[in-house]
């Protein structure tokens, strides 16, 4: 990906309640690996939203494999 993800992935507290959106749309860095996960393709996706470009999907899809990096699960006894 020749851009990095923080010049396509934003978040403001006044849009979908602060969630990291696509270049401040409504669509979520969520619904993206939802999408494909639900058998989407790129391509599709793209159709159904055409303010997006690949680099898009795929700065969500970096997005999300830095932010599970920093998840920590607690156990409570």
């Amino acid at each position: 990906m020749t851009k990095q993800y923080s010049e396509i992935i934003s978040i403001n507290p006044n849009v979908r309640s602060g969630k990291a959106c696509i270049r401040n749309s409504r669509i979520t860095v969520s619904d993206v690996p939802g999408y494909l996960a639900s058998g989407m393709t790129t391509q599709e996706i793209i159709s159904d939203f055409p303010e997006l470009k690949a680099e898009d999907i795929h700065a969500c899809l970096a997005y999300a494999a830095e932010s599970e990096k920093h998840v920590k699960f607690v156990s409570i006894k």
